[in-house]
């Protein structure tokens, strides 16, 4: 397995929105740009694997979304996908040069292929993990509208009821972080978690990310909005889809269908983390799309 100990990638900020924002340069000034975006409740550092044994070849940028990592919350904001992009170009336009490759995991692939859609000609290529959003069949997606709205209303007001979950130490919360993908093994969760957690003054522990961001907005973007998106990419794209997770087949559902030039990669025994689960085969598959 690729491990972690390369240099330490660069601490940086920009502005978008009028948020701070936070990324991760992991160096290489002289090779083609590439942005790693995590998917949600994440944070850039769940990216050092994958940024180690791709910056030989490219200049690197990991970002924070806002309200993870080290980026600023968004108070009164819906954590939208539109947001989401407008930060992604805001970081492109910092970046500089063009085009660009775009690595994104579940919401992080939602944000690189809607930017791609949005700036056809600004990407070379994107790798999206189980980033096509969700289904037609999601409740999200098929329930009519008043419903949609009154769901997100209640868990709004949930999540403002709701104390964040504490950890009494950094293996406690580790131990959590396995919970949730048992591929992961000790080193890996206890990396994850160093880097996406704060120290609170008694000495607990809790999740950087701002937990208004569990909510999906309940309107500005679709099934149909994704698909106008997606036959505006002329990159090539290579999608990614771990055989045990919770997301479904993008070809068999008809989420592919917009796409104009793509690959779809089905991993086995791997879930939603596969770019964790299976990182070998991740980037044996990556390093060869991005040479083709």
């Amino acid at each position: 397995m690729t491990n972690t100990q390369q240099p330490e990638p660069r601490s940086l900020f920009f502005h978008s929105h009028r948020l701070k924002l936070h990324y991760w340069d992991y160096g290489c000034d002289d090779k083609p740009p590439m942005v790693l975006v995590h998917g949600g409740l994440d944070h850039a550092r769940s990216w050092d694997w994958v940024a180690g044994a791709l910056r030989n070849d490219y200049h690197v940028f990991a970002l924070d979304l806002r309200g993870h990592g080290d980026s600023q919350w968004a108070p009164g904001a819906i954590y939208s996908v539109a947001e989401h992009v407008l930060d992604l170009a805001a970081l492109c336009d910092v970046i500089g040069a063009r085009p660009l490759t775009l690595v994104g995991h579940s919401l992080g692939g939602v944000i690189a292929l809607a930017y791609a859609g949005a700036f056809p000609d600004a990407v070379r290529k994107v790798v999206a993990i189980e980033g096509m959003g969700p289904p037609a069949t999601h409740h999200s997606q098929k329930d009519p509208y008043p419903d949609r709205l009154r769901r997100w209303l209640e868990h709004m007001r949930e999540i403002e009821a709701r104390s964040p979950r504490t950890y009494k130490d950094l293996d406690a919360a580790a131990s959590r972080m396995r919970e949730a993908n048992p591929h992961l093994s000790e080193e890996m969760a206890r990396h994850l978690t160093l880097h996406g957690s704060n120290r609170n003054p008694d000495g607990s522990y809790v999740w950087k990310f701002d937990p208004f961001v569990r909510g999906w907005a309940p309107y500005g973007f679709d099934v149909a909005q994704a698909g106008e998106l997606h036959q505006r990419i002329k990159c090539p794209v290579l999608l990614f889809r771990g055989m045990e997770s919770w997301a479904t087949d993008p070809e068999k559902d008809g989420r592919a269908k917009a796409l104009k030039n793509y690959r779809l990669i089905n991993v086995p025994d791997a879930g939603h983390w596969l770019h964790h689960d299976q990182l070998n085969l991740f980037l044996r598959e990556t390093i060869s799309f991005l040479a083709e």
